[in-house]
C-alpha cells in the first residue's frame, strides 16, 4: 500500500512540458507568452462568432466553398487575410490550393505510394526528419507518430514526382501541413502546390540547381532597389545580397524560423493568393526595420536579417503593411536564372546547415 502511494505520486511529479497553444514547447524564460494569455468574455464571443461565419460561408465539409466564392470573391479574400479561425483551417487551406479536388481524383493513389514503392531519398528522409520542427510535441519522439507521418508524406512525393525527389526544405513544408491535416491531405496539398494545382507550380525550388529560387532572390533584389533605394545602396555597399537572408522565406514559404503564428497567417494568404505573399512580407520587414538596418554594417546586418526585432512579427502590425505594398514582378528578368545552378546547391547547406 504504501509502495502504491509512492509510485502515485512519483508519477505525478512528473514534470510535462509547457507548450504554447500550437504545440511548441516553450522556454522557461517565456512561460508568459502573449499567446497564451486567457482570452477575455468579449474576445472569445469575437471568435465564435467569426467561426460562424465561416463555417456558413464552407458548408458542412466544405460544400457551400465553390458557390460561395463564385458569388463574393472579395468577402472571401478579405476574411482570409483577417486569418483563417484555427479550428477550420486544415479544410479552408485543401479548400483554397485545389488538394481536396486531387484527393478525389486519385483515390488509392498514396497509399500505393507510400506501401508499394521505394525510392532513393529514403536514407535522406530519415536522416532529416528529427530536424523538422524540433520543439514542436508532435514531432519529438523519435519513431512517434509525427515523424512517421512526415517520412510518409515526403517518401510517398520523392515517388510521385522523381525528378524532384527530395529536399530538405520540403520537410518544413510537409511538417506545417500534416499540424492541420491527414497525411493524405498534406500529400495532396503538397502536390497541389508543387504542380501548381491553382498557382504557378512551385517545384522549381526544389529542383536541381534550385532555378525558382535564383529567379524569386533576383527579383527580390530588383524590388528592394526599388521600393527601398536607400537600403539597396546600403545593401550593394555592405555586399548584402538576398541569397545571404531571403533564400529560406521562399523555399519555406516563412515555416523554418518565423513564429508560428506568423507563418500561419502568411500561409493564410499564400495558399489563396500566391507567392506574391512572400516578396510583399519580406519587403514589409525590411520597411518596418529599415532606419536600424542602413546604420549597421555588414556583420550586424547579417544577424539583423535573420533576426528580426519581436515587434515587427506581429502579424496585426506585419501583414496590413505587406497588403499595402504594391509588387511589380520584373517577368522579361525570369529565364536568365534557369540557367543558373552551378553554385545554388550550396544555399541549403547554408542555410540549413548540413
Amino acid at each position: 500500500m504504501d509502495k502504491k502511494k509512492v509510485d502515485e505520486h512519483e508519477a505525478g511529479s512528473v514534470a510535462l512540458p509547457k507548450v504554447d497553444r500550437f504545440g511548441f514547447v516553450k522556454p522557461e524564460a517565456n512561460s508568459a507568452d502573449g499567446l497564451t494569455r486567457s482570452r477575455s468574455a468579449f474576445e472569445y464571443e469575437r471568435e465564435e462568432r467569426r467561426i460562424r461565419k465561416w463555417r456558413k460561408m464552407i458548408g458542412v465539409g466544405g460544400s457551400d466553398w465553390k458557390h460561395y466564392l463564385r458569388r463574393k470573391p472579395h468577402v472571401v479574400k478579405r476574411r482570409i487575410r483577417k486569418g483563417i479561425p484555427d479550428c477550420l483551417r486544415g479544410l479552408v487551406w485543401q479548400l483554397i490550393s485545389g488538394s481536396r479536388d486531387l484527393l478525389l481524383m486519385n483515390p488509392g493513389v498514396y497509399e500505393q505510394l507510400v506501401i508499394y514503392e521505394t525510392s532513393s531519398s529514403e536514407l535522406d528522409i530519415i536522416r532529416d526528419i528529427s530536424r523538422t520542427f524540433p520543439s514542436h510535441v508532435f514531432f519529438q519522439k523519435r519513431h512517434g507518430p509525427g515523424q512517421r507521418s512526415l517520412y510518409n508524406v515526403l517518401k510517398a512525393y520523392s515517388v510521385f514526382d522523381r525528378e524532384v525527389g527530395y529536399v530538405q526544405g520540403m520537410g518544413f513544408v510537409a511538417g506545417l501541413l500534416l499540424l492541420y491535416m491527414s497525411e493524405e491531405d498534406a500529400f495532396w496539398l503538397l502536390v497541389a502546390l508543387l504542380k501548381g494545382a491553382v498557382h504557378a507550380p512551385m517545384e522549381g525550388l526544389y529542383l536541381v540547381g534550385l532555378p525558382l529560387v535564383q529567379q524569386y532572390l533576383f527579383q527580390f533584389d530588383h524590388l528592394v532597389k526599388d521600393h527601398l533605394p536607400k537600403l539597396g545602396e546600403h545593401f550593394a555597399q555592405e555586399m548584402i545580397n538576398p541569397s545571404m537572408y531571403a533564400s529560406q522565406w521562399f523555399i519555406t514559404v516563412f515555416s523554418y524560423s518565423f513564429p508560428f503564428h506568423l507563418a500561419l497567417r502568411i500561409w493564410d494568404v499564400f495558399l489563396y493568393e500566391g507567392v506574391k505573399i512572400v516578396f510583399k512580407v519580406g519587403l514589409a520587414l525590411l520597411k518596418y526595420s529599415h532606419d536600424d538596418l542602413v546604420k549597421l554594417p555588414f556583420e550586424k546586418l547579417i544577424h539583423a536579417l535573420r533576426n528580426f526585432p519581436e515587434d515587427a512579427m506581429n502579424p496585426d502590425t506585419l501583414l496590413p503593411m505587406a497588403y499595402s505594398i504594391k509588387v511589380r514582378f520584373l517577368y522579361y528578368f525570369m529565364v536568365v536564372f534557369y540557367g543558373v545552378s552551378k553554385n545554388a546547391r550550396w544555399l541549403f547547406v547554408y542555410i540549413f546547415g548540413r
